[in-house]
């Protein structure tokens, strides 16, 4: 059975959520600590929701930091299959996984809602179950989701097919609305939307986020 490591940091509060996903796609979660150096012998790694160290300095700046990174970082520019969501895109930005960074929401506020996506690209890990230019609904969360990067950056990534994901109706202003990156390898994947919250119908929301996780199974040659 694939095994998919799930980090907690100090102040990740969507770990356990996306354990639950990693089970219900047919995977077996496992959780990693934040202050390990190693990674269990993990076929993937998710990096989950939440506020990491508070969001002190910047969102994911100190959790960049933390011991498992340097093994996270390592594992992923070796091919491992990494995921970030919400926070955890904001640490792969940070980490240098994934260019640009996630600065506060263009009105100043908090965001919460049910938000529509376009799958911009199916050749990565994470997005390999989709159907081309899918158009799915998960839930957003957050307050520094607005995604900037300098015009070099964001052409390359429009020319590079990086941009993995893209809102319909910008709710944070981000540059190109982008809602979530792939690198150039497509085995990261950043987005700033919550799959993990949208994996069984009976939330209400729908599951279109379990996709996400049963395509890693696909990547892998296990579903």
């Amino acid at each position: 059975m694939v095994r998919i490591g799930v980090v907690t940091f100090p102040g990740s509060l969507d770990d356990g959520d996306a354990g639950r996903a990693v089970m219900v796609a047919g995977a077996e979660p496992v959780a990693l600590w934040h202050a390990s150096d190693s990674l269990e012998d993990v076929d993937a790694v998710i990096l989950p929701g939440g506020f990491s160290y508070g969001d002190y300095l910047r969102c994911g700046a100190i959790a960049r930091f933390a011991p498992i990174m340097t093994e996270v970082v390592r594992a992923a520019k070796r091919g491992m299959p990494v995921l970030g969501i919400c926070n955890g895109f904001q640490i792969l930005c940070e980490a240098g996984l994934l260019p640009g960074t996630l600065m506060r929401n263009e009105r100043q506020l908090f965001t919460c809602v049910e938000q529509t996506l376009r799958v911009e690209t199916i050749s990565t890990a994470w997005t390999c179950g989709f159907k081309p230019k899918a158009t799915i609904c998960i839930p957003l969360k957050n307050g520094e989701g607005n995604y900037r990067a300098d015009e070099d950056t964001l052409k390359r990534l429009e020319d590079d097919h990086q941009v993995a994901f893209r809102y319909i109706g910008n709710p944070n202003g981000s540059s190109n609305d982008i809602a979530g990156l792939t690198n150039r390898a497509g085995n990261v994947v950043g987005l700033m939307p919550h799959p993990e919250h949208a994996i069984d119908p009976l939330t209400g929301v729908g599951s279109d986020g379990l996709a996400m996780f049963k395509s890693v199974l696909l990547y892998l040659g296990q579903a």
